[in-house]
C-alpha cells in the first residue's frame, strides 16, 4: 500500500477527525476500515464510538478518556503506528469480512422520475442506463446522511450526472438515485437532489432488527432489475431485507 498522508485535528472537546490526503476509491476505504477497527480493539473501553468516511475518521471519545492526557498521547501515537504501519505493509490488511449483496429495483416509469431526463442528459437510451448501472458491483464506502444510506462506489462514467439544482421536497423510501459519480438508495423517506432512476422494495434500514441496516463500509451490492409484477410480489412478503448472495470474501 502506497504513503497515506494524513492531518489529525481536533473535532469539539470529545473527539478528533484524521483527515486523509490519499484519493478516494477501493484502497483508501480499506485503510480507514481498517484503522477503525485497530483503534476500536486497542480502546475499548475508551472510545465511544468512530465514523469513517470517504477521506477521513471522526473519533469520539469518553468524557474520563477526554481528561486523560495520556490518552490523548497514547490515541496520536497509536494513530500514527496504525497509518504507517498499513503504508508499510507491516499490519495485515483485512478486508474477507466483506459481503455481495444483491438488491432488487424495478426501473419502471412509476418508480423512476427522473431515468428520462438522466438518459437524456448521458446521451444514452433509457434501457441502456438500466443496463449500464444493474450490470455493475458497487462498493459500499461509507453510510451516512440518512440512517443506513450506503455511498457506493463504481458507478459507470457514462452516468455520472450532476445532481439537481432544485431538490425534490419528497424522495420515498428504497429510491435508486445518481448524483454526480455516486449511485446510492435512500433508505427512508426524505428530501434529496439525486435522480431518481428506481426503486427497491426491500426495507435497508429498520432499528429493531439486530443490526439496523443492511450492509457496512467495504460490502459490495449488485442490483439485479425486476418488473413492477414482482416489484409488489417482494413488497407484500414479510421480514423484507437484502441478503448477501455469494457469500463472505474478496471480489
Amino acid at each position: 500500500m502506497n504513503t497515506i498522508g494524513f492531518n489529525i485535528v481536533n473535532n469539539g472537546d470529545r473527539a478528533l477527525t484524521i483527515v486523509f490526503k490519499k484519493e478516494i476509491g477501493h484502497a483508501l476505504s480499506v485503510a480507514i476500515i481498517n484503522i477503525c477497527k485497530l483503534v476500536k480493539e486497542r480502546f475499548p473501553g475508551q472510545v465511544e464510538d468512530i465514523i469513517p468516511s470517504y477521506q477521513s475518521m471522526t473519533i469520539c471519545f469518553t468524557v474520563q478518556a477526554a481528561l486523560d492526557n495520556q490518552f490523548q498521547l497514547e490515541l496520536n501515537r497509536f494513530i500514527n503506528y496504525s497509518i504507517n504501519a498499513l503504508s508499510d505493509n507491516r499490519i495485515a490488511v483485512v478486508t474477507d469480512a466483506s459481503q455481495l449483496i444483491e438488491i432488487p429495483v424495478c426501473y419502471d416509469k412509476v418508480f423512476a422520475p427522473d431515468l428520462s431526463e438522466l438518459a437524456d442528459y448521458c446521451h444514452l437510451t433509457e434501457s441502456a442506463v438500466v443496463s449500464r448501472h444493474s450490470n455493475k458491483e458497487y462498493l459500499v464506502h461509507m453510510l451516512g446522511f440518512l440512517p443506513g444510506f450506503l455511498y457506493l462506489g463504481g458507478l459507470d462514467n457514462a452516468l455520472n450526472c450532476p445532481r439537481k439544482t432544485s431538490p425534490s421536497s419528497r424522495i420515498y423510501a428504497g429510491s435508486v438515485g445518481i448524483g454526480g459519480n455516486q449511485t446510492g438508495i435512500y433508505p427512508v423517506q426524505s428530501p434529496g437532489g439525486w435522480h431518481i432512476i428506481g426503486r427497491t422494495p426491500i426495507r435497508l434500514f429498520d432499528p429493531e432488527w439486530q443490526s439496523p441496516v443492511i450492509a457496512s463500509p467495504l460490502d459490495r451490492v449488485k442490483f439485479v432489475a425486476i418488473s413492477e409484477q414482482e416489484f409488489k410480489q417482494i413488497e407484500q412478503r414479510d421480514n423484507l431485507r437484502a441478503l448477501p448472495r455469494k457469500g463472505h470474501g474478496n471480489p
